[in-house]
């Protein structure tokens, strides 16, 4: 019997600590055999799991909207610009039903956000019992892009990175099954992407001069999301470094990853809380 994707998500998995400039970006020496090897292969394997996804979304969906349990599942997508994250949640999260999907991209803080506790935002965007959420970007930035432009002193990111943790532990309590994913993109796609950005009229809207800013940033970026992962990484909040210079395996990952989860969680569809047999009855006398 196959072991994938099992292979493949133990190799997606941080444990200890973690090297970046170690972990590929592109094809993986220790990518399965038995996993897709190319774009249509991808695409293939999608298209199987989408059934059994959507199941599942639907059976967490209808246990939790009956008081059977109290579970829901949230994506944490962290990367550089370009990464693909926007990806991830079109190609990715639009295999579910987007009524019991929760998505939450987080920009620069608002006037109000500010001033409050860094967590206090991500509380709030939290997904509801039975639905599955999604942050594109998250909490995080508070130790990533604050550690590398220091928007905040060093004791304030030390204070984050021991309040995360915790954090997160409790979601876990509340019946949120948490994974967080970086995807892990190299210098010269990161450039190749953004060049082409320039290059296309129609990508025009997705370019931001500040890209370039945190381009030259891009070393101090890498060992910022070392000590995040390093700091952060828990069994029940485990940490993800996906390949993502080839937006295909990027996706099938995630949505794997997903697939895993949501099988874990197991939901099942809840009993009626009515005679069933008497409804068919009351039911065929109005023909």
């Amino acid at each position: 019997m196959s072991k994938y994707p099992q292979n493949l998500l133990a190799s997606l998995r941080v444990v200890g600590p973690v090297d970046l400039a170690e972990r590929a970006t592109g094809e993986p020496k220790w990518w399965p055999k038995k996993a897709p090897q190319s774009k249509a292969q991808a695409a293939k394997r999608l298209a199987e799991i989408a059934l059994e996804l959507a199941e599942l979304q639907e059976r967490l969906f209808a246990s939790a909207s009956h008081g059977v349990i109290n579970d829901s599942l949230l994506l944490v997508l962290q990367g550089m610009d370009t990464s693909g994250k926007g990806g991830i949640v079109r190609h990715v999260m639009g295999l579910f039903d987007p009524q019991g999907v929760d998505h939450h991209a987080f920009k620069t803080p608002t006037d109000e956000e500010k001033e409050h506790d860094f967590l206090w935002r991500v509380e709030k965007q939290l997904p509801k019992p039975g639905h599955i959420g999604v942050f594109d970007r998250s909490h995080y930035e508070d130790v990533l892009i604050h550690k590398v432009q220091k928007l905040s002193t060093g004791r304030q990111i030390q204070g984050r990175y021991r309040r995360i943790p915790t954090f997160e532990r409790k979601l876990g309590e509340r019946g949120i099954h948490l994974f967080k994913v970086m995807l892990h993109i190299s210098a010269d796609e990161q450039y190749a992407r953004l060049r082409e950005r320039l290059d296309r009229p129609d990508k025009h809207w997705k370019y931001s001069p500040g890209d370039v800013d945190d381009r030259l940033l891009f070393a101090e970026y890498q060992q910022a999301y070392e000590i995040a992962i390093e700091r952060t990484a828990t069994e029940d909040a485990p940490w993800y470094v996906i390949p993502a210079d080839q937006k295909w395996r990027a996706r099938l990952c995630v949505a794997e990853l997903l697939l895993a989860s949501l099988r874990d969680i197991d939901p099942q569809w809840p009993e009626a809380d009515f005679d069933v047999s008497a409804e068919k009855k009351r039911l065929s006398e109005t023909k």
